[in-house]
């Protein structure tokens, strides 16, 4: 192997790539997760206004129009939207901004999602010997 590609010191290899384990990005700044996670809410989104739609309209073809147009503008607008908010932010950011809101807002399901070690409390901390 080339005595450049190798770091005596440090017995480290200088060529690997820094990004090998990050996810790729998928589209428009999502990666698969993400992706995933934005089509499953807009899904449901459209859903929720696709049934009401049929009902007035007399259409059961409103549901799945209405899936698909949600879907369509949620990783249109949401991947941006996203993209802008997770700029210069570690891989996990939107991860741990998921856990505190569940941990902020619904503390009864941190149990359920395995969310029980997640520090919410905020002020002066302070490190202290035990009394002699």
């Amino acid at each position: 192997m080339n005595a450049q590609a190798i770091n005596e010191h440090e017995g480290t290899v200088l060529f690997l790539p820094h990004r090998l384990n990050r996810q790729p990005v998928v589209v428009r700044g999502l990666t698969a997760d993400e992706l995933w996670l934005c089509t499953g809410l807009c899904a449901l989104i459209g859903l929720a206004t696709g049934a009401p739609l049929a009902w007035l309209t007399g259409s059961i073809a409103m549901i799945p129009s209405m899936i698909v147009t949600t879907i369509a503008f949620g990783i249109f607008i949401g991947g941006s939207v996203l993209r802008r908010h997770k700029r210069g932010r570690p891989d996990t950011w939107l991860y741990r901004q998921l856990q505190w809101h569940l941990a902020q807002h619904w503390p009864s399901l941190q149990g359920v999602f395995g969310d029980e070690v997640l520090i919410t409390r905020s002020g002066c901390w302070s490190v202290r010997r035990g009394g002699r």
